[in-house]
């Protein structure tokens, strides 16, 4: 058996909230408080933020019902931050780490998250400083390496097929062409989500276009005016970092803000949604309806569209860390597998398990071949498989004709 590490434990969250990002810290609390050799469970507010000005909050003792009601509440619990970390950084994490006798690290949030993790990680070996340190997963755009999937994206996900469903409905009602701008810088998972709540053969949307693939817009109003040809009306998804044959992403044409990485200001901006649908409108005639949604921020934490898988799902990885951390002077990233097959009709099922840091940290995923249609414009069945099962349970809708 390993010998025990005695010393405190310290929890961070970065990066966009999640519906479910709170049941991940629970999930390290929980099981943190369960272990005598954790003396002090520390929470960082906004992540790297605090932990650089030494501003924690305690956990050991929380309370098992404000607990509860924290793990079931969207959005950061502890505040989130959008720093990325450089190697000097880190150094001056790992100093307060040892002046504040912390021998244990659960980082929740993304590939950077990981990355910090690893850079961390790395610092405290060449010390000789013996230092235990989790990546706890997260992101609703499901681009981690590794995992099946990401805690966050169900949810997500959720949100966008029951928006995009009720869209379909109501653009049955009044027929038209309905544009619906979707997260998504560079993988296309969150805005493929927008096909899981169809039913019937000709719900909508009728069109997704993800960033995987080159996006002409000429090529986008032949499209739509082919279906709505067909069906009198369109209903279509966009990412809102779709590029084109250069990969320049559509929006940087007309949006000059850059976040705090340089990035194109994606997202809180209804530009690119309002492009699209000028555009439309001039190729199919001025008198056609046409009306354009960008969802933005409300897809992250919406609290009426909880997946129940991917709480559990995230409540199991913060306790997978805890677990794996008490096993020996070992350190990685938490990940899901999948075990039951896309597709096969059996009851959905997972585990978590560790992955290195290095697996994980800074690079990303995107959609997958087989999950995106020839024409580039849909995805396929072999996306519906994959995703479906990780929304639980949805609504269900019916017709009179």
């Amino acid at each position: 058996m390993a010998e025990k590490l005695i010393g405190n434990a310290i929890i961070g969250q970065s990066g966009g909230p999640t519906c479910v990002i709170n049941q991940s810290l629970v999930g390290v609390v929980e099981e943190a408080q369960k272990h005598a050799e954790i003396k002090n469970i520390l929470g960082a507010r906004h992540g790297v933020q605090g932990m650089f000005k030494e501003d924690f909050i305690q956990l050991k003792s929380a309370d098992p019902a404000e607990l509860e009601a924290v793990a079931i509440t969207p959005s950061a619990g502890l505040g989130s931050v959008r720093h990325k970390v450089n190697a000097d950084d880190c150094g001056r994490l790992f100093e307060i780490f040892k002046k504040n006798e912390i021998r244990y690290m659960f980082y929740i949030g993304g590939n950077d998250s990981a990355e910090t993790a690893h850079i961390v990680n790395g610092l405290a070996r060449e010390a000789g400083y013996e230092f235990r340190i989790f990546h706890v997963p997260k992101t609703i755009d499901n681009d981690l390496r590794e995992t099946d999937h990401c805690p966050g994206y169900g949810s997500a996900a959720k949100f966008v097929a029951l928006a995009l469903m009720g869209d379909n409905l109501d653009n049955r009602s009044i027929p038209g062409i309905k544009i619906d701008i979707v997260m998504g810088r560079h993988a296309g998972f969150l805005t493929a989500a927008a096909a899981l709540g169809r039913k019937y053969e000709d719900d909508g949307p009728h069109l997704v276009y993800l960033p995987e693939r080159p996006f002409s817009l000429e090529q986008f109003a032949t499209d739509v005016e082919r279906v709505y040809k067909k069906l009198g009306r369109c209903v279509v998804a966009v990412s809102e970092g779709i590029a084109d044959e250069n990969h320049e992403p559509i929006a940087k044409k007309f949006i000059n803000e850059v976040d705090s990485h340089g990035n194109v200001q994606l997202s809180g901006s209804g530009a690119l949604g309002d492009h699209l649908a000028a555009f439309v409108k001039k190729s199919l005639g001025e008198k056609t309806r046409v009306r354009a949604d960008t969802f933005g921020y409300l897809q992250r934490c919406f609290p009426g569209c909880v997946s129940e898988v991917d709480a559990a799902e995230a409540r199991e990885v913060g306790r997978k860390a805890v677990d794996y951390a008490m096993k020996g002077n070992i350190d990685g990233s938490v990940i899901i597998n999948r075990l039951s097959e896309p597709g096969k009709g059996e009851h959905y099922m997972s585990e978590a398990s560790l992955t290195e840091l290095e697996n994980v940290a800074k690079y990303t995923k995107s959609m997958p071949d087989e999950f995106i249609n020839a024409e580039g414009n849909n995805v396929t069945q072999a996306y519906i498989d994959y995703a479906l099962p990780l929304l639980g349970k949805i609504p269900q809708i019916g017709r009179l004709y």
